[in-house]
């Protein structure tokens, strides 16, 4: 059966770990992957303080005066950590469609205690360790932000166990490669504007996400985020109290030849003549393999009839291309 809404999942029978309560989350999961790309999580393990602790911090970070918060600009397009603007990204650059530039403004981590070796620092890492930048006078926020990192980077290791084991490989397959992970944590803040917007302009423009997944965590039941199904229909995603939207990547996609999607979404803006106050945050991890990761059709997802659709790629490269895209509105930018 194709799922045309996004599906709510219990992950307590997987952390039981039983293999009964593993094979039926696998089974939930593999049906949401191949249906619509997008899942809400419940029952995931993290802490309810510390959500709220971060939420805190960032509503705080994201109150602060403009120029505050240009102290911890994005240092370059191709180094997604800092500061970003509203209307400085356009997110459907990333898959060369035009539009008007997005309506929200973000602030960025990579990975936090990096080691000082080639692997980590070398030329063949690029920004994809870059440091992180912090804004000064806002106690506890650093180490807020680093704790929510190290937990979702937990969550999406337990994620990819499910994945696995969703598509029929060991349950421990995609360790090697998510071991060194370059991931970013990214909070938004989409401010309520009822003047000066563009035609079609959104508070995130119509993109699929780079990576393995995504996992987010909205802040109310406002909602706005949309999901295009298999009959082209926008469908709201569901606010599910302590859940989290997952949803997977191009990268991901490319790993299981299609037979799982990624799936265009949005974040629409409120109504015109909303008289409430519609500012909306999000808490948001993307989830990216190791720099040298190489993805291609992984085993049991092609065959004679169905040959790999893709030609192999590293995760650094495919996520550096896109990020470029989005920050230079598909311009690029110079060697």
């Amino acid at each position: 059966m194709i799922l045309q809404h996004v599906p709510i999942i219990d992950l307590q029978p997987y952390f039981s770990g039983t293999s009964e309560g593993k094979e039926k989350v696998a089974e939930a999961v593999d049906q949401a992957c191949r249906s619509i790309g997008f899942l809400v999580i419940v029952n995931h393990q993290i802490p309810r303080e510390l959500i709220e602790r971060v939420y805190v911090l960032t509503r705080r970070f994201f109150a602060l005066p403009l120029e505050e918060k240009r102290k911890v600009d994005r240092p370059s397009p191709d180094m997604v950590r800092g500061y970003s603007g509203v209307a400085e990204e356009g997110l459907s650059y990333s898959l060369e469609e035009e539009a008007p530039p997005d309506l929200k403004e973000s602030f960025s981590i990579g990975p936090s205690n990096v080691p000082d070796d080639e692997y980590h620092r070398g030329k063949a890492a690029g920004p994809h360790f870059a440091p992180n930048v912090w804004p000064e006078n806002l106690p506890g926020f650093k180490e807020a932000y680093e704790e929510y990192f190290q937990v979702m980077s937990e969550l999406a290791a337990a994620m990819m166990r499910i994945f696995a084991l969703a598509l029929k490989l060991p349950e421990h397959y995609f360790d090697d490669k998510i071991d060194e992970h370059i991931s970013m944590f990214r909070s938004l803040s989409y401010p309520h504007l009822k003047d000066g917007i563009q035609p079609g302009q959104m508070r995130a423009g119509a993109h699929t996400d780079y990576g393995s997944m995504t996992i987010v965590r909205p802040d109310s039941a406002r909602g706005g985020l949309q999901v295009c199904n298999r009959d082209g229909n926008w469908v709201d995603v569901p606010h599910v109290e302590d859940g989290f939207v997952v949803n997977i990547g191009d990268l991901m996609m490319q790993w299981t030849n299609d037979e799982w999607i990624s799936t265009l979404h949005r974040v629409i803006n409120p109504p015109e003549d909303s008289t409430s106050d519609d500012k909306r945050q999000s808490l948001v991890f993307f989830h990216q393999p190791n720099y040298d990761a190489v993805i291609e059709c992984l085993p049991g997802c092609s065959s004679a009839a169905n040959p790999p659709h893709y030609r192999p790629i590293t995760s650094g490269d495919h996520l550096h291309s896109k990020f470029v895209k989005q920050t230079t509105f598909g311009k690029g930018i110079a060697a």
